[in-house]
């Protein structure tokens, strides 16, 4: 079915997606000069009427996370402007989301911060993936359409491990969850690591909790930063007697000595999406594979836009 009455706009941290979500829409992608000026200002132009459409801008608030943010909150602000009927923001990675909560007297919520800039520059409704959080989507006031890479890492892990026993490990106990979803859809064991993390960035990794000795393992977690966590746990995996450990992250980060780490370390691999686009770093380490969301993003665009339902595009 054609879409009418759309268009899909991009800044620079999601242009490769973009372009495979247009592919699986059939739309083309609107016309819009995203650059900056001498001192480094965001500048945007729109290069085509919006009046009356259904705009949605995807653009992931990655690195260099200020620019793409404003990117991102100047292309709203345009088309606002420019008279779009509604404009989705479709944010495959939301940055500033691991503040979430006050865990000092003085700490910001940047989190709550970033919802509501999102909202005053005018975006009427949110697509994102794998929130760092999920009670972020409370600090909207519009609607906000929560969607998950598992679909995608279930039919990749069952391809990879057809027959063989596994145990998905989380690398923390607010993970166990998420890790106890997806043992369930493949009838695997759950294990996680019990960890101290004495600053942010920093992480220890104390024991294991579960029995992993003879197994494959699949570290499983939302994204993959500095890789500290999730290279320690591999390490402790097989100190416990696992056969082989491999990650799945949602967003690649990557940042810091994460490559380093991620190729120094006993890892097989490490999947991840295309929420966040790869550094050149990162392309060439042979340990990481990249899946693509572009099919579950533009699914989930194409429904809000005919206004079907998007329920079975959560689990």
């Amino acid at each position: 079915m054609t879409l009418r009455n759309i268009r899909v706009f991009t800044g620079n941290s999601n242009a490769a997606l973009a372009q495979e979500l247009c592919a699986y829409l059939d739309v083309p992608l609107g016309r819009a000069r995203v650059g900056a000026f001498s001192d480094s200002e965001v500048m945007i132009e729109v290069d085509e009427s919006v009046r009356g459409l259904h705009a949605f801008v995807i653009q992931s608030t990655s690195t260099p996370v200020n620019q793409h943010l404003m990117e991102l909150l100047v292309l709203i602000d345009a088309l606002k402007r420019a008279s779009a009927e509604e404009i989705t923001a479709v944010v495959p990675y939301f940055g500033y989301a691991r503040q979430d909560r006050k865990v000092a007297s003085r700490a910001p919520i940047t989190a709550k911060l970033v919802a509501d800039l999102l909202q005053t520059a005018g975006a009427t409704r949110l697509i994102s993936m794998d929130l760092h959080a999920g009670q972020i989507q409370g600090f909207f006031n519009i609607p906000v359409d929560h969607l998950y890479a598992m679909p995608l890492m279930l039919n990749d892990v069952r391809e990879r491990f057809r027959g063989k026993k596994v145990v998905i490990v989380s690398p923390d106990a607010g993970g166990v969850e998420r890790a106890r979803a997806y043992a369930k859809r493949l009838n695997a064991a759950v294990s996680f690591v019990d960890k101290r993390r004495p600053s942010p960035n920093v992480s220890e990794v104390m024991n294991i909790v579960g029995d992993v000795a003879g197994m494959d393992c699949i570290l499983l977690d939302d994204m993959v930063d500095t890789a500290g966590t999730l290279t320690q746990a591999a390490t402790a995996l097989l100190k416990e007697g696992a056969t082989s450990v491999m990650a799945y992250a949602t967003h690649p980060v990557l940042s810091g000595p994460a490559i380093a780490r991620i190729e120094q370390s006993p890892l097989q691999e490490v999947v991840v999406s295309n929420t966040i686009a790869l550094h050149p770093e990162a392309r060439a380490c042979k340990k990481i594979r990249q899946l693509s969301v572009a099919t579950l993003i533009g699914e989930a665009v194409r429904r809000v836009h005919t206004g079907e339902s998007i329920s079975t595009l959560f689990a």
